[in-house]
């Protein structure tokens, strides 16, 4: 049975948080206190510094030795269960896309921020150790897998669009450009195709800024980047691309499976800074005027001949000889759609200083009739070739997250610790205290500032806004409990791993989806609305489960 001095003990873990949320919130939204580049400054130390710094301090104290491996393996369990049946629901009706959004909902709540010191003051200081445990496995294994499917779709959709039909089962190489961190779209790509004297395509994905032929594009456009005029804000700006041109020519046709080599856009230069990108750690983007949307290089004998479609509409071709009897097609990346939650080339203004997320449509072929059947008959490389892509651009995407390090080294140093009984110097100790000791506040202050930022707390709609709750607050306890009753967790472990479940949305699967542009606004949701209801709904299950 739950006493008053149990409730006042949540309540006393719990308030403090929230009021440093509430003084964030207020500071933007009311008292005008913070400027929306002040609050990317403040996001960006939590990301960097606060948040890696906590998650290493949690870690590196926990004992690996003494793990509970009933309570690790129902919350496996419980998420291979959510994944499993998403996929099959995927596979005849759902799609990839909503695969991933719901088993972000479903899966993966705030364990670090939120998990430790509520269920610390509801059961006791051993559930510490075991949010840590999650909070490793989150950051190792789950994190890794929902991005390896956003890679995965990101993928998927480029060479839907750069290579449509059948062309894509030719491809029998990608090579990645150093300067690529992710397929996501945010930096503007473009693809290089050779084809061999076999017939099979190597693919190169660069940068489209920083990869360009200098001599070509200088000799034969004419134009010259120029450097952003914008500082502070992490704001961008695009060029919308110009519609498609079409060459045509009497004699033949040269399809895109027959070009020796070109150049097409791989995603469109997209824009929109959220407060919560500085988790990301993605370079700071830089506006420019350079509009390379459009490049084709066809080789016709020795003769490359570049064709370019500005944002003004102009088309330049440099004269060849033996350029004759071509048809060449540059594809427009389309139109912006104001909902759906995926993600295509829109242009953003810049004037209106919105730095809450932005919902754009994704990259995806024409979508009117003859579009459908490209889709309905893509072929896709063969499955050795994707997985070495795919894993190529999520390593280097982990290299680049502090989180990856803070946990792995974290990990390392508590096996080595209470395997020798080796302990942290001093020196060392209280120099990561001293920020580790901020990090739960600065979190919570990190959310106030990110929810005041956004022009709606529930932007999704209350249909889905209500679906969306239901799936985090509902279903996600309740096959937790099944999970745990099934290996066999009784009493207070048993308690810990359902209030758990039903824990808020994680910030870092939000964080992908805003990157990836898939259904930001669900996820935005989630956090925000979350954040709200989840302590009385926490609470109700606390008091539930002491009945």
């Amino acid at each position: 049975m739950i006493r008053a001095n149990d409730f006042y003990n949540v309540m006393c873990a719990m308030v403090p948080l929230y009021f440093a949320m509430l003084i964030a919130y207020a500071s933007v939204k009311w008292w005008k206190i913070f400027t929306p580049e002040q609050c990317s400054g403040i996001n960006r130390f939590v990301a960097v510094f606060a948040v890696p710094v906590l998650s290493f301090h949690f870690i590196s104290q926990n004992n690996p030795y003494q793990m509970n491996t009933k309570f690790i393996l129902a919350d496996t369990i419980s998420k291979l269960l959510v994944l499993f049946l998403l996929s099959l629901w995927a596979i005849f009706k759902g799609g990839l896309d909503w695969l991933i959004t719901l088993f972000s909902v479903a899966t993966l709540p705030n364990t670090l921020v939120m998990g430790i010191p509520l269920l610390r003051a509801m059961y006791g200081d051993f559930t510490q150790s075991l949010m840590v445990q999650l909070v490793v496995l989150q950051c190792i294994i789950w994190y890794t897998l929902l991005l390896f499917l956003f890679e995965y779709r990101a993928a998927t959709i480029l060479i839907q669009t750069q290579f449509p039909g059948s062309a894509a089962a030719a491809i029998s190489k990608f090579e990645v450009d150093g300067d690529v961190i992710s397929l996501d779209g945010r930096d503007p790509l473009c693809t290089e195709s050779e084809i061999d004297g076999n017939g099979r395509i190597r693919v190169r994905i660069r940068r489209s800024t920083s990869s360009v032929p200098d001599s070509a594009l200088s000799s034969s456009i004419g134009i010259t980047p120029r450097a952003s005029n914008l500082s502070g804000a992490e704001v961008y700006s695009i060029n919308t691309p110009a519609p498609p041109h079409e060459f045509h020519h009497a004699n033949a046709d040269v399809t895109f499976g027959e070009l020796a080599f070109g150049y097409r856009p791989a995603s469109p230069r997209l824009s929109g800074y959220a407060s919560s990108d500085a988790y990301s750690l993605q370079p700071t983007p830089r506006a420019s005027n350079f509009n390379e949307m459009d490049t084709t290089t066809v080789t016709t004998g020795n003769t490359p001949v570049w064709v370019m479609s500005p944002a003004a509409g102009k088309v330049y071709r440099q004269p060849s000889p033996a350029f004759s009897g071509v048809k060449m097609v540059w594809e427009s990346p389309g139109k912006c759609h104001a909902g759906g939650g995926d993600r295509q080339g829109c242009k953003d203004p810049v004037g209106e200083k919105d730095l809450s997320f932005r919902d754009c449509t994704k990259l995806s072929p024409n979508e009117d009739g003859e579009g459908r059947g490209h889709i309905s008959s893509q072929e896709m490389p063969n499955a050795f070739v994707m997985l070495k892509l795919i894993l190529v651009v999520v390593g280097r995407k982990l290299s680049r997250n502090p989180n990856t390090y803070s946990s792995v080294l974290g990990l390392l140093w508590s096996l080595i610790s209470f395997k020798w009984n080796v302990g942290v110097p001093s020196l060392v100790k209280y120099s990561i205290k001293i920020i580790s000791d901020a990090g739960l506040g600065m979190a919570m202050f990190s959310l106030g500032l990110f929810m005041a930022l956004q022009p709606r707390l529930i932007a999704c709609g209350t249909k889905m806004a209500a679906i969306s709750m239901a799936i985090r607050f509902l279903a996600g306890p309740v096959l937790m409990s099944s999970a745990s009753i099934a290996v066999g967790l009784k009493g207070d472990l048993l308690h810990t791993a359902i209030v758990q479940a039903a824990l808020p949305q994680g910030i870092v699967p939000f964080v992908f989806a805003r990157e990836y542009g898939l259904h930001p606004d669900i996820l935005s949701t989630g956090v925000i609305f979350g954040m709200l209801v989840s302590l009385p709904v926490t609470l109700l299950y606390y008091v539930l489960l002491g009945l």
